[in-house]
Formats: structure tokens, sequence, C-alpha cells
């Protein structure tokens, strides 16, 4: 398992350095061509915008693979440790199920685009550019779901062990 985290995390990082040298480049290339040759490509503008929604969504598997995520944190002032664990455990269980919902209806929207035969601003099918979103959202969910079953084992571990304590 250890060895398909760490290939999917070189894939992730790879994607996120790929697509923003590319973004870097694009953009640099159409500002070049509009200020000093008038011109530029009808593409470019439509893409970046597509690359800003992967890098974004790429960039929140990667948040989550190191727990680094928006958060908004109040309660963990006001609990013991183990407390504000279970606390983090049903937060992680609620963003896990809510991130697998949007996949799931993200993955509908695909496969309803891929039936109409959509295509985008230039002619590739639009589900292969929106494919990051179901994608993204089921391993954000899956990694909040591990993270929230792992911070419940702890809180599970740590009462058994106050509890003997307490005898």
């Amino acid at each position: 398992m250890q060895s398909w985290n760490q290939r999917l995390y070189r894939v992730e990082d790879a994607l996120l350095v790929v697509l923003l040298s590319a973004m870097i480049l694009l953009a640099s290339t159409q500002i070049l061509l509009r200020n000093f040759f008038d011109s530029g490509f009808v593409w470019i503008d439509p893409i970046l915008r597509v690359m800003v929604l992967w890098l974004g969504l790429i960039g929140a598997t990667v948040a989550t693979r190191y727990n680094k995520h928006i958060r908004i944190d109040l309660l963990s002032r006001y609990f013991e440790r183990n407390t504000h664990r279970l606390i983090q455990s049903i937060v992680g269980q609620v963003s896990a199920w809510t991130c697998l919902l949007i996949a799931w209806h993200g993955f509908r929207w695909i496969h309803l685009d891929y039936q109409d035969g959509l295509t985008s601003f230039t002619g590739i099918p639009a589900w292969m550019l929106e494919v990051v979103i179901p994608v993204t959202f089921t391993l954000i969910g899956l990694r909040y779901l591990i993270g929230s079953v792992r911070l419940a084992q702890l809180y599970i571990r740590h009462r058994k062990v106050a509890e003997k304590g307490q005898q």
C-alpha cells in the first residue's frame, strides 16, 4: 500500500509542476504576443481557466495529504486533546462523505457529457477537461475518511488507557 501512495504522491506533485510551468509559459506567451505583436492565440485564455481548475483541485489533494487544508478550529482550545480527536474524526467523516457525494455527482456529470458528445472550445471532449473534479474529490474524500478512522482509533485507544489508569 505504501508504494501505491508514493506513486500517487509523485503523480500529484508532477502534475502540479507541469501545470504551473505550462500556465506560466502560456500566460507569458499570450502577454508578449498581445503587447508586442497585437496578436495572440484564442485558445490560451480558456485553457488557462481549465488549468487553474486542475491546479486548484490537485493542490487540494496535496493539502489533504499533509492535513494542511483550510479549517476553522475554534473548539480545540476548549476540549482536552482526546475529545478534540473525536470531534476531528466526526468533522472528517462529514467532510469525507460530502466530498464523496460531490465526486459521485461529478462522475454522473462526466458520464452525461460523454454520452452527449459535448466538446470544449478546441473540440476536445468536455468530459476530459472536467474529469479532474470527480477524481480529485474522490481522492480527497478517501483521505478524509482514512484520517477520520485513524483519529477515532486514537480516541478509542486513549480512552481504554485512561480507563485502565482509573481502575
